[in-house]
């Protein structure tokens, strides 16, 4: 009998020994298929299959040091455009400070792709950024304005307004008046709708768009109008006037259009409210995902895809209802 106790206690204490190391051999194996997709990305190898399966397996803080310690040493073209791609994917603050530095660079896809990344960062390094508004590159200055945008900084606001004033190019125009909603600044309201009558139905929506974003009543009458039309592209036009914006200011427009017959408009509406702060959506998403039929299903996983979902993430939500994570 007291053998029988002692193998038992002996296997017992022994479990916990195992899992960690076989968790430990797990998370080594992940880190081995990390360097090989850094390896990939360096040589210039299925970049974005490469840059969407670290994100997927969350291992982009460890590939960003890989790939931060590669722009220490001269890189062809090519693969210092690979690499900037790469960390601006992977929105790893630690690789801030090459972003910063890769504006610098001659080539405009290069300082494209680093003002992409620092927008994702949500960087306030303002002094650093703000001079791209001007640059020669029509691209260039476009990502400028959104990385400023993104910056969430108020005083950003009318630097923006009067390089939009400025800009002969409506894309970029457009993307500097969305960006002036970003801000966060109310007080450009009343400039924002001087830009609702221009001849530029681009400059129209860019403004529409940033007024929602800040919440204004202007914005509002706008979106409401496309989103009550019985024209499902009309309805989707009037989400995107949302892109961008927080939760609590798109609630009370985007949370009936959950329900609605369309389902792209339903699922691009809570993605716009969870990216906008509202946890719970997530979890919308999911479910709807679960529960739709298979026609419906791919819409649902088109905008969970945006949002790099883990399937460990995916299982812990459809175990909370109750429901079996299908096989993937």
């Amino acid at each position: 009998m007291w053998r029988s106790l002692a193998l038992a206690a002996l296997v017992c204490s022994s479990s916990p020994a195992r899992a960690g190391r076989a968790s430990a051999a797990r998370e080594q194996l992940r880190r081995q298929e990390t360097e090989r997709l850094v390896d990939q990305i360096l040589i210039g190898q299925s970049v974005q299959s490469s840059v969407s399966r670290i994100l997927y397996r969350g291992h982009q803080a460890y590939a960003a040091g890989a790939l931060l310690e590669a722009l220490d040493r001269p890189l062809e073209r090519r693969a210092k455009q690979d690499v900037a791609f790469a960390l601006a994917q992977f929105g790893v603050k630690a690789a801030e400070p090459a972003l910063l530095g890769l504006l610098r660079e001659e080539d405009a896809s290069i300082r494209m792709t680093a003002l992409q990344g620092l927008a994702r960062l949500g960087s306030d390094q303002v002094k650093r950024i703000s001079p791209l508004l001007k640059d020669r590159n029509p691209g260039v200055r476009r990502e400028a304005a959104r990385a400023l945008g993104a910056g969430g900084k108020a005083p950003v606001s009318g630097l923006l307004l009067g390089a939009a004033r400025e800009e002969a190019e409506p894309e970029v125009r457009a993307a500097m008046l969305i960006a002036v909603g970003g801000t966060g600044d109310r007080k450009q309201a009343r400039a924002l709708e001087g830009f609702l009558g221009s001849s530029s139905e681009t400059t129209r929506f860019a403004a529409a768009q940033a007024l929602c974003r800040l919440g204004s009543p202007a914005g509002f009458q706008v979106a409401r109008k496309l989103l009550s039309s019985r024209d499902r592209y009309e309805r989707r036009n009037g989400l995107a006037l949302f892109e961008g914006a927080r939760a609590k200011e798109a609630e009370k427009m985007l949370r009936p259009m959950l329900k609605d017959r369309d389902p792209p408009v339903a699922a691009t509406a809570a993605r716009i409210l969870y990216q906008g702060g509202d946890a719970r959506m997530l979890d919308w998403l999911v479910l709807a995902s679960a529960r739709a039929p298979a026609d419906a299903k791919l819409a649902y996983e088109a905008e969970l895809e945006t949002l790099h979902l883990a399937d460990d993430r995916r299982k812990q939500i459809l175990a909370r209802a109750g429901i079996r994570a299908p096989r993937r």
